[in-house]
């Protein structure tokens, strides 16, 4: 399976819970993760990552080093038609252009989900099924598309994540 991780779930855990300088254990698990070829970030959504805060702060600067952007980020280049087909699909057809900008990347992380096997999106999102059009969230997308997704936790407990994980290796 690969994991194709949403920026929200690298903010989520350096801002709430794996803070980068508290728990580095977790950013090398994803490093070794991404080296195994079993975590991925696509191009868009690394980054929606780095121009994120005005403030550097020190996910930005995990994300600025070269050896993290070459083993997290997908090198596969997504079909402009796949994109469409999840926004016209998974959203609506005819989005006004201020509501493709509130979808943002989001329809490129589940069309790169959508462009192979054994692939599955990892989001903070909460299905929220009522929500229509622009409002719609990744969980809903991804079950009316047939793409596979999970939270962070279901994602962590999968691959076996533990702050002792490299003794765990053997």
């Amino acid at each position: 399976m690969l994991y194709l991780l949403d920026a929200n779930v690298l903010i989520t855990a350096h801002a709430q819970y794996y803070p980068v300088d508290r728990i580095p254990e977790y950013w090398e698990w994803l490093m070794h993760m991404a080296g195994q070829g079993v975590v991925k970030i696509p191009i868009e959504i690394y980054e929606e990552v780095k121009a994120g805060p005005v403030e550097k702060d020190l996910l930005f600067e995990w994300l600025n080093d070269e050896s993290c952007k070459r083993a997290l980020v997908l090198s596969d280049a997504v079909s402009p038609t796949l994109v469409r087909r999840v926004i016209a699909d998974g959203y609506a057809p005819d989005l006004s252009d201020d509501e493709v900008e509130q979808v943002g990347r989001d329809p490129f992380l589940i069309a790169h989900a959508l462009a192979g096997q054994g692939r599955c999106v990892v989001t903070v999102e909460n299905s929220q099924p009522k929500k229509q059009r622009a409002n719609r969230k990744i969980p809903d997308v991804c079950k009316a598309l047939g793409a596979e997704c999970c939270d962070p936790f279901a994602f962590t407990r999968k691959l076996g994540f533990s702050t002792n994980w490299k003794t765990k290796r053997g």
